[in-house]
Formats: C-alpha cells, sequence, structure tokens
C-alpha cells in the first residue's frame, strides 16, 4: 500500500490519520462525559481538564495535518456505483464533520483562555490566550462546547452507519477502502 490516495484506494496515511482521529474524537468525548461527573474533591478535578486540553490541541494539530494531506493526496474517485446523491450526501456529511470538529476545539480554546492563561500542552509548550475575557466567555464556551460535542457525536454515529450500510447491505468496497482495500 502507498503512502498517497490513489485512484482506487486510500494511501496508509490517509487511513491511519482518519482512524486515528477517530478513536481520539471518541475517547475525548468520552472523556468530557467522565470529567462533567467529578465531584468538587475529586483528585481527577484539576488534572482530567488539563490532560483534555493537551490532548485537544494534539488533536488540533492532528486535524490540520489531515486536511494539509488532504489538499496533497487528494481522495479515491467515487465509486461508480454511487449516486449523485450518495456522492453530495458524502461531500456534506464529511464537510460537516470537519466543521463540527474544528468549531468544537475553537470552543474548547475559548473555556481553556478565558481567564487569560496559556494553555499548557503536556508542559512541553504553551498555546497562548489570544482572546480572553470576553462577557461570560467560559460559560457560553462551554454550552456551545458540550453541544458540538454531542453534535460531533451523532455526526460520527451515522458516518459509522452510513459506512456500514455500504459494507453489509450496498455490498460496495466503501468501507474496504479506508481499511486499507482496493475500490471495486
Amino acid at each position: 500500500m502507498s503512502l498517497k490516495n490513489q485512484d482506487d484506494r486510500y494511501g496508509w496515511l490517509s487511513i491511519t490519520l482518519h482512524w486515528l482521529v477517530a478513536l481520539v474524537v471518541i475517547g475525548m468525548f468520552a472523556w468530557g462525559l467522565w470529567m462533567m461527573d467529578l465531584g468538587y474533591y475529586d483528585p481527577w478535578r484539576k488534572d482530567a481538564p488539563e490532560l483534555h486540553k493537551s490532548v485537544g490541541i494534539c488533536l488540533l494539530v492532528l486535524m490540520l495535518l489531515r486536511l494539509s494531506w488532504r489538499l496533497l493526496s487528494p481522495q479515491p474517485k467515487p465509486l461508480a456505483g454511487h449516486s449523485a446523491l450518495v456522492r453530495v450526501a458524502a461531500k456534506a456529511g464529511h464537510g460537516a464533520l470537519y466543521l463540527v470538529l474544528f468549531a468544537l476545539m475553537a470552543s474548547g480554546y475559548l473555556i481553556s483562555t478565558a481567564d487569560g492563561r496559556a494553555i499548557e500542552v503536556f508542559g512541553v509548550f504553551s498555546v497562548p490566550a489570544l482572546i480572553s475575557g470576553l462577557p461570560e466567555q467560559e460559560d457560553i464556551a462551554g454550552w456551545v462546547h458540550e453541544l458540538l460535542a454531542w453534535g460531533l457525536i451523532g455526526l460520527v454515529v451515522l458516518h459509522a452507519a452510513a459506512a456500514l450500510k455500504h459494507h453489509f447491505i450496498d455490498r460496495d468496497a466503501t468501507l474496504r477502502r479506508m481499511l486499507g482495500g482496493r475500490g471495486e
């Protein structure tokens, strides 16, 4: 399997980035739900959000890499059996996933920098607080972040359901291509 995408299959870098992002997104959602239930005296109350922020910044870097790679190595051609509606739905679904994910990370940034402090990333580097002190910044951004997180998980479920539908009902190569196989 080659590094770059081909007309009928994804390259190994696209596949790796896809599945890595998927794992991190699902893990971050679960982590966020767990953090919401932490009590005031829980020993993880301070460390859990710091880890969540660090992983979130790493996810942003990963997504920027993924987006850059999409520009350098275009996706394989749509399968011949896919109708125009399926192609439009796929583009819209992928666009929504990207849009919601970047908006989710922006809202997380606004929560984290509301007090004017930089985000420490695993103690290795800091991301400066460029936007802070807006009225109710932390509360509004927190509400938006939670809403977007649920929306993203909804999109992820639809995305996975569509892939499974293509595999088990349509019996086409959509899912196999994201697992390293060839198209039709």
